[in-house]
């Protein structure tokens, strides 16, 4: 993905609580780098941060597969991870 990605909106509920949890995401991409579809394929133990993960990457803009020098649809695994700092 591109660096212009904004990370994933913590919930306020989960800081609350201390929640921390990493989503394995599976992202379809169009030629032009916008996702197509999502996939969960490893929530959290969280179904807050589960949904935050994927409504921050339905955002993202990808670099997009290539077969030579056109642009292709392609799939990719994402994890997002939320983490507290101390």
């Amino acid at each position: 993905h591109t660096s212009e990605n904004l990370p994933p909106h913590y919930p306020a509920r989960a800081i609350r609580r201390n929640w921390e949890g990493t989503v394995l995401l599976k992202v379809w991409i169009h030629p032009n780098g916008r996702v197509n579809r999502i996939e969960i394929l490893e929530p959290s133990k969280h179904a807050i941060l589960d949904r935050a993960a994927v409504q921050a990457v339905e955002e993202w803009i990808f670099h997009p597969a290539k077969r030579g020098d056109l642009p292709v649809s392609g799939t990719l695994e994402v994890p997002v991870i939320f983490r507290l700092s101390n």
